[in-house]
């Protein structure tokens, strides 16, 4: 493939990337004020907005399986173009919603339509890209993407809240019009008629294999634990520190923004070293140490609160050799599938995490409970590490029997 359709894909997948994190962490930047105009009781705001980010993440985790298989069964430009329509038209109706139920209802079909472009992304351009420089490919969407979540802090800050749906959803639908620049990968078409795509039964089909993709699975948890529930949650864990004026929005943007640097950072750090599972293990140890950090802080003032969150952003920065770890680790006929699964099955365990660090709050407290999920999350991702092979620079033109 010649080098300008390399980099339209790039393109194409880093904006696609771009909106889906404005559209998924939209929610949760407008999740008080949505919710409060909504008729929502200041007392149940928390409750309601956990269970409608519990609502979106299911929906990913069933959009994972769906657009996965999709993608080794059709094709990765399918899914990457028919997952931004799909979240575009959702997150335009959330401008609409009249009643927490609607509000369920397009937060799920919504979910289900983020699940798709990472994954489809991610696997196109690493199959375009030389074995030796497609890390730099992934560096690029990812970091790049991330950046979604400060946008759509920034503009849920200027705008109202339905207007910021209407922009999450607008800038979706015109991302459609680069399709046309888009070449579909070589490694998937050239596939033989008698291979077997997408189809689930594969990942299953020995013990190992099985053990590897579960790997590629839980070494992701750390990321969306502080995203999904520290994060998330930011104005209740500033509140308990005695912090003022701790917001959502805020702690997303600084948290992204670290994200964003994290990503560049390992993502050249794995080039560097020529090592996926060296990089992921440094970052895992800085996530471990920050979570401490979080859960045992305490006199806070604003601004070293969002400190702290861009801090913790940069260390579960691994996020897109985590992404392109799992691409590397399967063949071309079920890579979109283990591709797109697996974020979203990482995402998809937020209601797990929510409702373990719940469970565990009632008797120990917040910062108790944070700090045991938190680090219950970093031992199984390194025990998930050790599992999983080196896979900087191995060839992916083959196929899983």
């Amino acid at each position: 493939m010649n080098e300008r359709s390399v980099r339209i894909a790039i393109l194409v997948a880093a904006l696609g990337y771009f909106v889906d994190i404005y559209d998924l962490l939209l929610f949760s930047i407008v999740r008080v004020q949505s919710l409060t105009d909504l008729g929502v009781s200041a007392l149940k705001v928390q409750e309601v907005g956990i269970h409608l980010l519990n609502v979106q993440m299911i929906g990913m985790l069933l959009g994972g399986i769906f657009w996965g298989i999709l993608g080794d069964k059709k094709g990765r430009i399918s899914v990457l173009m028919g997952s931004i329509l799909l979240y575009s038209l959702a997150n335009i109706l959330n401008g609409f919603v009249q009643t927490v139920g609607q509000y369920e209802v397009l937060r799920f079909i919504a979910g289900v339509g983020l699940a798709g472009e990472l994954g489809a992304g991610i696997t196109l351009v690493s199959e375009i890209m030389g074995k030796r420089e497609r890390g730099y490919g992934t560096m690029i969407v990812a970091g790049v993407g991330v950046l979604g979540a400060v946008a759509a802090a920034l503009v849920a800050g200027m705008v109202h809240w339905r207007t910021a749906y209407f922009i999450g959803g607008g800038m979706g639908l015109s991302l459609l019009l680069l399709r046309i620049g888009v070449l579909e990968s070589g490694m998937f078409q050239k596939q033989g008629e008698d291979v077997s795509r997408g189809n689930l039964l594969l990942l299953f089909k020995t013990p190992a294999r099985i053990v590897r993709y579960l790997a590629c699975i839980f070494v992701g948890l750390p990321t969306w634990f502080v995203v999904g529930v520290l994060i998330v949650q930011s104005p209740e864990f500033g509140k308990h520190m005695g912090i003022v004026g701790v917001t959502a929005g805020g702690a997303i943007m600084a948290t992204y923004s670290g994200i964003a640097v994290g990503d560049f950072i390992s993502g050249w750090l794995s080039q560097f070293l020529q090592s996926r599972r060296k990089v992921i293990a440094l970052f895992l140890a800085l996530t471990a140490i920050l979570i401490l950090l979080f859960t045992r802080s305490s006199g806070l003032s604003l601004a070293g609160f969002y400190g702290l969150c861009f801090t913790l952003g940069i260390a579960v920065g691994y996020w897109a050799l985590f992404v392109i770890n799992a691409a590397e680790q399967f063949g071309t006929n079920i890579r979109a599938t283990v591709t797109t699964t697996a974020p979203n099955f990482v995402r998809g365990a937020v209601p797990l995490l929510n409702t373990a660090f719940l469970a565990i709050m009632k008797p120990y407290g917040m910062m108790a409970a944070a700090q045991i999920v938190g680090l219950g999350t970093v031992i199984i991702a390194v025990i998930s590490l050790l599992v999983l092979r080196e896979t900087y620079g191995v060839d992916l033109d083959y196929v899983e029997q």
